[in-house]
């Protein structure tokens, strides 16, 4: 008699001691196929593993993983995700369902919501963990002007250059992760500053700080 396979999960979280915790909580129903550290690491391993569903956070290095499922979603893969983060913030919520995910959950609520999370995003529905519902509904409600985020004015590719400099990367180094030119790099730096209202690189770094492109 064959057994119902299970589903396979992707993890990506660069705490390696929550993705340990995390993986004791999916593996009775699930199948871990990998774990990764960091966005770019993400979207290669969706496009090579191929899972039923992503479990990421948001603040990883390299590629933050919400400008993951961004790039996934350019690349037409529609796999759920699901966000396990500890920014209680309608921001971030806001952004992770417009770039396309199936759930928002807080890393303190883990243990009695991912896997509700996980079985509503892979019967195609959205799962937003309670303590935030109302504030985003309130939000969406609000309309974009109220709830603008200066995050969305940034294209994808500013947003990944943003990200990359503050993390203290030259833009020489930014060039070669992004196969662009250095000089390529500096011109995005600038379009940046220019549309943030930033004047130094301290600003730059506090804003994607702030704005949780990446952590302290």
């Amino acid at each position: 008699m064959s057994q119902t396979r299970r589903p396979r999960v992707l993890l990506a979280d660069d705490h390696r001691l929550v993705a340990e915790g995390l993986k004791s909580l999916l593996a009775p129903d699930f199948d871990l196929v990998d774990v990764v550290e960091d966005g770019r690491a993400l979207v290669e391993a969706a496009r090579t593993l191929r899972p039923d569903v992503i479990v990421a956070d948001i603040a990883m290095p390299h590629l933050n993983g919400i400008e993951a499922l961004v790039q996934l979603r350019q690349e037409g893969n529609r796999v759920p995700v699901v966000f396990l983060t500890m920014h209680r913030d309608v921001a971030y919520a806001r952004r992770a369902l417009d770039a396309g995910a199936s759930g928002f959950v807080l890393k303190h609520s883990a243990p009695a919501e991912l896997v509700t999370a996980i079985r509503a995003a892979l019967a195609g529905k959205t799962y937003l963990t309670p303590q935030l519902a109302g504030e985003v509904l309130e939000s969406m409600k609000e309309g974009p002007e109220r709830a603008a985020d200066p995050i969305a004015s940034l294209t994808p590719r500013q947003r990944q250059v943003l990200q990359l400099l503050a993390e203290g990367r030259s833009a020489k180094e930014i060039a070669s992760t992004l196969t662009i030119s250095a000089r390529t790099v500096e011109f995005h730096k600038y379009q940046i500053m220019e549309t943030l209202g930033l004047r130094t690189n301290a600003e730059l770094t506090h804003f994607a700080i702030k704005h949780g492109l990446v952590e302290l």
